[in-house]
């Protein structure tokens, strides 16, 4: 069924209840932007336990090390709740992009995909697309808005602001693709589900106290 592919779930949110305090896993393809975005969401560690991972890994590779991680915490009798891969379409081969939605549909983890870069999220901030971007022109296309810089911990807050405007910009673009029919992460150039782990991390944010 359609709704079981990861990229397609709804998250989670609140529907697992709201007092028990939930363990969240983000394994990410590079170690430093979308792992210091995710950490910076202001999630009251009262409620939630949010622990975003850098990996340097991709597609397939990065799914199988989030199962690895996944297992590692159910052996020490601390598991996540729920658990999100992040990574980019670049330039790996179809098979291995397919692949790891595979490994995470039958292991139901949740897919937070860009094709082709994370940075596509970002540029959403600003601007609706959907034309294809080479990866290497994401760089060019927020220069005009503002500076970027992987290293930096700050974008989060940066572009607090304008997140609306991202969401209501992903959403679009995922209708987009759904109009014409289209539902292959690997061809959908641009697409992206990040705004998914983003609307489940804004849940969580705003959890009332313990």
């Amino acid at each position: 069924m359609a709704g079981d592919l990861p990229w397609q779930r709804a998250s989670t949110g609140r529907s697992r209840g709201t007092r028990a305090r939930r363990r969240v896993l983000i394994v990410c393809e590079d170690e430093k932007s979308s792992r210091y975005y995710f950490e910076s969401f202001p999630v009251d560690p009262a409620r939630a336990e949010v622990i975003a991972v850098g990996t340097g890994m991709n597609t397939d590779s990065l799914v199988e090390h989030a199962l690895e991680l996944v297992a590692r915490a159910a052996r020490s009798d601390s598991p996540y709740g729920d658990v999100w891969c992040v990574f980019d379409r670049d330039s790996f081969p179809d098979a291995n992009y397919s692949r790891a939605f595979e490994l995470a549909r039958a292991h139901r983890l949740h897919v937070a995909w860009s094709n082709e870069a994370f940075e596509l999220w970002y540029l959403l901030h600003f601007n609706y697309h959907d034309t294809g971007i080479p990866r290497n022109r994401y760089a060019e296309k927020l220069a005009p808005h503002f500076r970027y810089d992987k290293a930096d911990r700050t974008v989060y807050d940066r572009l607090k602001e304008r997140q609306t405007i991202a969401l209501r910009n992903a959403h679009r673009l995922e209708r987009h693709w759904a109009e014409l029919g289209e539902s292959r992460p690997e061809a959908n150039n641009p697409s992206t589900r990040v705004h998914r782990l983003v609307e489940f991390l804004n849940d969580l944010a705003e959890l009332g106290p313990t």
